[in-house]
């Protein structure tokens, strides 16, 4: 006689088979555990008074080129222990079937793990999809980084600093294990106290390092005497990086003459450091400029050739203008009005008289500065008239 087939042979000792369903791409089946008695994960108190119950959904392994996707009856339970702090708890299945709180079953959950350790993220979700399991790359990831092995030796070189939990509000302590790579402990606060107090409770600590602030350096003398103490490398280099920087500021003058403008590469800088450099370069050419015509013996605009013929206006030959308002009466009012408005015409002339003046000035000042570059070896020539 030929066996029958039972959907309880699908799934683990311990569990029965309630319902399967089979689809064209899925198999869905429908288990829950047969004790009658199950245990609270705090107390470990026996309980049989059971609550409610729920199904939980979970990915396992395919079968015949089809998703099996199992879900789970589970059910509550109440603890009848007084002195528990867990009033209603969910039964536990066994690890080898599927952990609390997994998505996956743990004969999936290996198969994923191995599949990340071998060919990493990207690769790994390639293969993982032509075998039909549901895990992106960034799940390889997590389930390597989650169940990588735990290290148990006792700590002997940390680090120590704080942090914020909120920026100029509320900050913290981290502490970190640097021979590991890993956090070990985040304190509430960054207080004293609480640093001294749980270094006291670590004596296996060899070797601390910290930043140049003496709170942390003070708790960790009182709890480990025997410690050493040294300063962080990141600490080392912000502070001689911050001594180097001052230190050029302070002789950047010095430095651009020992090194010259010539020798700069503007390709190697930053863009704000390229316009910064180029500013320089314009403020030092107009001074070099100015230094020629004061070495040629030009003490002024008007004894330059093309502006000797030039007269320059005094601006203070007009009076100027009256400010606020002008009170006329019935008898001198038309006589004071216009008065007024000569003077403030008179004003006016003379200004425009005055900017006339200085800007012929500035272009034969121009004219002279271009003729002084084309004899010291520019090859383009200025025509006459134009501003350098």
């Amino acid at each position: 006689m030929r066996p029958r087939f039972r959907p309880s042979s699908l799934v683990p000792t311990g569990l029965i088979g309630d319902h399967l369903d089979v689809g064209a791409d899925r198999i869905g089946l429908v288990v829950r555990s047969g004790a009658a008695v199950t245990a609270c994960p705090n107390c470990r108190t026996p309980s049989r008074r059971s609550q409610s119950r729920y199904r939980r959904r979970a990915a396992g392994l395919p079968l015949g080129g089809r998703r099996v996707e199992p879900q789970v009856v589970v059910r509550r339970f109440r603890c009848d222990a007084a002195t528990c702090e867990r009033k209603i708890f969910a039964e536990r299945f066994p690890d080898g079937f599927l952990p609390a709180f997994a998505r996956r079953t743990s004969r999936l959950e290996q198969i994923v793990h191995h599949l990340g350790l071998a060919l990493g993220g990207r690769p790994g979700a390639g293969l993982a999809q032509r075998l039909m399991l549901p895990v992106s790359r960034d799940t390889l990831l997590r389930v390597i980084r989650r169940r990588a092995a735990t290290w148990s030796d006792p700590l002997a070189v940390i680090g120590i600093d704080d942090f914020a939990w909120r920026r100029n509000h509320r900050y913290g302590t981290l502490v970190c294990d640097l021979e590991r790579r890993r956090i070990v402990a985040l304190l509430p606060d960054r207080e004293q106290a609480t640093a001294q107090t749980w270094l006291k409770e670590t004596t296996s600590i060899q070797i601390v390092a910290r930043d140049r602030g003496g709170g942390y350096g003070e708790a960790i003398a009182r709890a480990l005497p025997q410690a050493i103490q040294v300063a962080d490398r990141w600490h080392l280099i912000e502070n001689a990086s911050r001594g180097f920087l001052d230190a050029v500021r302070k002789s950047m003058r010095q430095v651009r003459e020992v090194v010259g403008a010539a020798t700069l590469d503007p390709a190697l800088l930053a863009a704000a450091e390229r316009i910064q450099y180029e500013d320089d370069l314009r403020r030092e050419e107009a001074d070099a400029a100015i230094r020629a015509l004061a070495e040629a013996g030009i003490p002024n605009s008007s004894r330059l050739s093309g502006a000797a013929d030039i007269p320059v206006l005094d601006p203070h030959a007009s009076t100027p203008a009256r400010n606020g308002p002008h009170s006329f009466n019935a008898r001198h009012g038309r006589a004071e009005g216009a008065t007024v408005h000569s003077r403030g015409a008179d004003t006016r002339a003379a200004s425009a008289r005055e900017a006339l003046s200085e800007g012929v000035a500035n272009v034969a000042i121009g004219h002279q500065l271009g003729q002084m570059i084309f004899e010291a070896g520019d090859p383009s020539p200025l025509p006459a008239g134009s501003i350098a």
